[in-house]
């Protein structure tokens, strides 16, 4: 059964930071479970996650909440071995609200990194709030 992958060990990365305020608006708020903190980025092209996993991993779900108005309408998972090179594994399409949205990932292969691009922000200047983000999956034997 799939089960969260992020852990304390999970390096995470993000694009920018919305007036680069760490303390206010940090990648941390992704996954600290409480509804009153969030990742904002700052406004541009192309905002996105990055998340290492101590071990190889088999991905089979993403679950994101954004603030609506300041969510993606495209978005992309890219994952890669260790030292490979990024490849596409899925394409979804979020609603614009602030719902927990879950979108499966059908025969991923495993990997150590994913990469989340938010592609065609809702917000006329590009920026993104996540409330919450989680990948589920299994640890690759």
């Amino acid at each position: 059964m799939a089960s969260s992958l992020v852990c304390s060990e999970t390096q995470s990365r993000v694009s920018s930071v919305l007036n680069r305020d760490v303390k206010q608006y940090g990648k941390k708020y992704m996954f600290d479970c409480n509804e009153e903190t969030c990742w904002n980025s700052d406004q541009g092209e192309c905002q996105w996650v990055s998340l290492e996993f101590p071990k190889s991993v088999k991905v089979s779900e993403l679950k994101v909440q954004f603030q609506g108005g300041f969510s993606a309408k495209t978005c992309r998972l890219e994952g890669c071995p260790k030292d490979g090179d990024f490849a596409v594994l899925s394409h979804f399409y979020p609603e614009d609200d602030n719902s927990l949205q879950s979108f499966p990932i059908q025969e991923a292969p495993a990997v150590d990194k994913v990469k989340i691009m938010f592609e065609n922000s809702a917000d006329f200047f590009g920026r993104i709030i996540v409330y919450s983000l989680d990948v589920l999956g299994e640890r690759a034997s």
